[in-house]
C-alpha cells in the first residue's frame, strides 16, 4: 500500500508540469456497501489536451 501511495505521489508531482504548462490532477474516491461488505477505491486522473492518464487502486 505504501508503494502505491508513493507512486501516485510521484505521478502527481510529475504531472504538475515542471517543463511547460502545469497539469492539474483530479482525485476521486468511492466507497460501496454491498452483500460482500464494504469496498473502496481511489484514483488520480491527469488530463493534457486530448490525452488522459489515470491511476487507481481498489480496496
Amino acid at each position: 500500500m505504501k508503494r502505491i501511495l508513493a507512486v501516485m505521489s510521484l505521478l502527481a508531482l510529475a504531472a504538475c508540469g515542471a517543463d511547460g504548462e502545469p497539469i492539474q490532477p483530479s482525485m476521486n474516491a468511492n466507497v460501496g456497501l454491498g452483500s460482500n461488505g464494504v469496498s473502496g477505491s481511489t484514483g488520480v486522473d491527469f488530463v493534457s489536451g486530448r490525452v488522459t492518464m489515470g491511476v487507481g487502486v481498489g480496496l
